[in-house]
């Protein structure tokens, strides 16, 4: 019996209507610049411009919702999400336009960025944050140390770098973080990790970006170089150096699977943009703290042999 009534329902299906929802399916959204093509155009197209802070570049797709959209010599990363975005640093005032056009070439609206964060505070990674505030509206979030310095186009006179920094437009801070405090935008959450060295108020941000269901740690992590005018000597600021291998120390430990850096060259993002797939290194976060502890060790020992 149940053979039977089964092969009745058979036959009448074979006879019945196939029914289309309205509508179009949905599309799956095509990736924007991906890495795997835009990633060996962004690295012919700053080929021997390493140095060169306003030389365009084309955006790339570093990895899920986060993007490069700096310039060959200085970086700025767009994290898109579902209600708005957040850009860290901006560049040079003169690369303000070059930002801007980045974003809107991959396809977002710039006034939907609603936060803008801080490596450190000079005028090559923050001379463009005024006016790109200008046209997002984005609150800026940075430290303590810089917040002085952004809002007042100053430096601080602790700077290392205090008898050569350049002057830059001035912006109001919106918010002031320090290690360990989350930047949250709905679906979206970086984390500050305090390294001051290289400036006093430098920050570095660590978060998650997912693409097909694959996440990585993305760190970007601040330049933590031991320069500084003609006449500083970090031996003669041991609270500085203290606080200097802090920041070495923390880089180290972050969990981290993708490293960038505010000046692509200290990360040979060129060099790994050009190979055209993922910047995955597990070891990239441990090996940048080594190379920046040996140059913090090389600068003291040449300051002891000066004396």
């Amino acid at each position: 019996m149940f053979v039977e009534v089964l092969a009745a329902i058979l036959a009448a299906a074979q006879i019945l209507p196939i029914t289309i929802p309205f509508g179009k399916p949905r599309q799956t959204e095509q990736a924007r610049a991906p890495i795997t093509v835009w990633g060996p155009r962004w690295a012919r197209a700053c080929e021997g411009k390493d140095m060169e802070w306003d030389a365009p570049a084309p955006p790339v797709r570093v990895h899920g919702n986060t993007y490069m959209v700096g310039t060959c010599g200085i970086s700025a990363l767009l994290i898109s999400g579902e209600e708005g975005h957040i850009l860290v640093d901006g560049g040079t005032e003169r690369s303000a336009d070059a930002v801007a056009a980045n974003i809107a070439r991959l396809g977002f609206d710039i006034r939907q960025v609603r936060y803008i964060l801080t490596s450190h505070e000079h005028h090559d990674h923050l001379g463009a944050l005024a006016k790109l505030r200008q046209l997002s509206g984005a609150q800026i979030v940075t430290s303590a140390a810089a917040a002085h310095v952004i809002a007042t186009g100053k430096p601080n006179e602790d700077d290392p770098q205090f008898a050569t920094f350049t002057s830059f437009p001035t912006a109001p801070v919106g918010r002031i973080v320090g290690n360990g405090d989350q930047v949250r935008l709905r679906d979206l959450m970086v984390e500050a990790i305090a390294t001051p060295g290289h400036t006093s108020g430098a920050m570095s941000w660590r978060w998650m970006s997912c693409e097909g269901g694959v996440c990585r740690m993305i760190v970007y992590a601040d330049s933590l170089t031991p320069v500084s005018s003609d006449k500083y000597r970090f031996s003669d600021h041991p609270e500085l150096v203290a606080r200097f291998r802090e920041s070495i120390a923390r880089s180290a430990a972050s969990p981290c699977d993708i490293l960038l850096t505010p000046h692509p060259m200290a990360s040979k993002m060129r060099e790994r943009f050009a190979q055209g797939k993922m910047l995955l290194d597990m070891d990239g976060c441990t090996a940048f703290a080594a190379q920046k502890s040996e140059a913090l060790d090389a600068r003291l020992a040449k300051e002891a042999a000066a004396k």
